[in-house]
């Protein structure tokens, strides 16, 4: 539970969703990473291409230590007690062969499917933590992803656990994030 100071008529799950970096460590049923992956899914996306793909590895499967070294070192150092790497990738074009067009909202589809899966993580107890710190050239060459794709982000997910299990430099940082004022994200009729 966060201590956020929000609207009222804010749902709960939004309120109290944040991203630590503290993990137990704890394996991840494929089925509870089935559900979290489904709710993704449903997320909309123009003329519902549904552009996301998600790369996984559980700890200690055959692709955990690569998953893993596709991260920068300061992520490494902490997701290592994640349960589950997953890599959103989405699909940068629209249609087939001669037919594809580029997809101008492939990174904003794949964000609310991210956005999903955050939030059905928080509703089952489960905390997710999205990253951009990310060898990006070396995650799609050793990924073997399509050149009509683009990875997004790692995300992170586990168990949250105490910050005492974190680096002792990171313990004070394992706080809920504060946000931008309403005021300052919202502008009536432009820039202008």
């Amino acid at each position: 539970m966060t201590d956020r100071t929000t609207n009222p008529a804010i749902l709960p799950l939004i309120r109290e969703r944040w991203s630590p970096r503290s993990f137990d460590a704890s394996a991840m049923p494929q089925a509870d990473l089935g559900v979290l992956l489904e709710a993704a899914g449903l997320a909309p996306s123009a003329y519902n291409i549904q552009p996301w793909t998600y790369l996984y590895a559980h700890r200690e499967d055959a692709n955990w230590e690569r998953f893993l070294s596709l991260l920068v070192e300061f992520n490494q150092g902490w997701a290592k007690q994640a349960s589950v790497l997953l890599f959103a990738v989405s699909k940068t074009t629209m249609g087939q062969g001669d037919q594809a067009s580029p997809s101008h909202s492939h990174s904003f589809d794949a964000g609310a499917a991210w956005q999903n899966l955050a939030l059905q993580a928080a509703h089952m107890g489960y905390a997710a933590h999205g990253m951009t710190g990310v060898d990006f050239a070396r995650a799609t060459a050793e990924l073997a992803v399509p050149d009509d794709h683009r990875v997004e982000a790692a995300i992170a997910v586990g168990r949250p656990a105490p910050a005492d299990r974190l680096p002792e430099f990171l313990r004070d940082k394992e706080v809920v994030s504060g946000r931008k004022p309403v005021a300052e994200i919202m502008r009536a009729g432009g820039f202008g």
